[in-house]
């Protein structure tokens, strides 16, 4: 039995082996997940980590987090005790300031009420605050950020990346000047309500011969897509098929019971599709977590929900379960965050990913303390 949490597709060669490099995957959780990333960059900053990391790759949430980190990373200065100086001006005051506005309910509204779509609005919003009209082509040659969306139409994964953007099925575009905000856009289009995005192509603008059995209108002049994380909730694909250590950083939600469920068909329907998605993420995450264990990959997965005193470190730092249950128990929203919770969402990202880096990949030192520690989680 085939316990891989990730299959190949018929454009894969299977005789290829993993690279001896390390990836990051970012998984999707609206702001909380944009948030608590940054906590984890940070440690992975300091630990030196982070500037060996040849891919970043990231779905929804996730996604707005390494779209920040792209165009940051040309001025960050990876030297020790560069984090005043760079990381937390160039990365983290940005994505903080945009943290603390909220932009899906305006969204919805005006999309609704005006010409242009909510993806758009969503989009715009992107740039405005944080990409400033930059494209595919302002992200770094290395490490490779890979931004991820699911194409409705064929159901397969829509990779953007600089050199190219890719659906399999549908076939690739070299060097696409798409502008930034719309990939994160298309990758943290949550459904049902800021989903579909579409963008509008030429059938020209495809390489002649990339596409396996879809390479025709409309696949390749309207792409309609939805959030990474339908498709791949970890954004593991790419990072496991070329990498040998992967490290998985999940603040995924979870689905909550419920007593009364509703039975009117929208309401419903969506209560079973977020209980399909959980899932399968706990699925993809145990196999993750079994890979590791049984020697196929290198790496360590954490998550939003992790209890910290599972890795069985003296010196973690002091995260209560039921403080940072309360944390994973935020709203998958682009929803104004207070400044005290995005701190606290911080220093759970940083100190979690700490615990399971000294205990399952690197022999680094202990951090002092929290990025906020006044604070605490």
């Amino acid at each position: 039995m085939n316990t891989d949490p990730v299959h190949p597709i018929p454009t894969d060669d299977e005789s290829k082996p993993p690279e001896p490099t390390t990836a990051l995957c970012l998984s999707g959780g609206g702001y909380r997940a944009m948030v608590f990333h940054i906590g984890v960059l940070w440690r992975l900053y300091e630990t030196g980590l982070l500037e060996g990391v040849k891919r970043i790759s990231s779905v929804s949430g996730g996604s707005i987090t390494a779209g920040m980190l792209a165009l940051a990373w040309p001025g960050l200065s990876f030297k020790p005790g560069s984090v005043n100086s760079h990381f937390i001006p160039k990365f983290v005051a940005p994505l903080r300031a945009f943290a603390g506005i909220t932009i899906d309910a305006e969204s919805v509204i005006l999309g609704a009420l005006l010409p242009g779509s909510i993806g758009d609005r969503i989009a715009e919003a992107y740039d405005d605050h944080l990409f400033h009209g930059k494209t595919l082509q302002d992200m770094p040659d290395e490490p490779r950020f890979v931004i991820n969306a699911t194409n409705v139409q064929s159901g397969v994964l829509w990779r953007f990346m600089k050199p190219y953007m890719r659906d399999y099925r549908v076939g690739e575009v070299k060097n696409p000047r798409i502008p930034l905000a719309q990939a994160v856009a298309a990758s943290s289009a949550f459904p049902p309500v800021l989903s579909p995005f579409e963008l509008h192509l030429k059938d020209t603008d495809f390489v002649p011969g990339t596409g396996l059995d879809l390479q025709r209108p409309p696949f390749t002049t309207r792409v309609v897509l939805s959030d990474g994380g339908v498709y791949d909730n970890l954004g593991l694909e790419t990072a496991w098929k070329r990498h040998q250590t992967v490290l998985v950083s999940d603040a995924g939600g979870k689905t909550r019971e419920e007593e009364q469920p509703e039975t009117d068909w929208p309401r419903h329907s969506y209560r079973v599709l977020n209980l399909i998605d959980n899932q399968v993420r706990s699925l993809r995450k145990r196999q993750v977590v079994d890979s590791f264990k049984s020697g196929t990959r290198k790496g360590a997965y954490w998550g939003i929900r992790t209890d910290i005193t599972d890795y069985q470190l003296p010196d973690a730092l002091n995260c209560p379960l039921d403080r940072t249950m309360r944390l994973a128990e935020l709203p998958t929203r682009l929803k104004k965050l207070d400044p005290k919770t995005q701190e606290q969402l911080i220093n759970w990202g940083y100190a979690v990913c700490d615990a399971a880096v000294r205990k399952h990949v690197a022999a680094v030192g202990p951090p002092p303390a929290f990025p906020y520690p006044q604070s605490g989680v």
